[in-house]
């Protein structure tokens, strides 16, 4: 989608090192959290996306995305579907 390969491979190996815009950087740094370590969220890290300049609603958007990518996967993983 993006025709740069550099930065496809740049997120693929971990998005702190491409070059993204602040915002960017930080929905995926956030993501990254609410992925990996849930628990860990809090009001600090939603206060980091409003300071990168997203909305409430977008916020909301960004991390019910994650969630249920999150929670589909948990689905396919815990039925031992097979990716085909």
């Amino acid at each position: 989608m993006t025709n740069d390969d550099a930065l496809v491979a740049a997120l693929s190996k971990d998005h702190q090192t491409a070059r993204l815009d602040d915002a960017d950087g930080a929905m995926l740094t956030y993501v990254d959290k609410l992925t990996r370590t849930p628990a860990d969220v809090g009001k600090g890290d939603v206060s980091l996306l409003r300071d990168a300049g997203f909305s409430d609603p977008a916020i909301l958007d960004i991390c019910q995305v994650a969630a249920y990518y999150a929670f589909v996967n948990r689905i396919a993983d815990g039925l031992g579907v097979e990716l085909e």
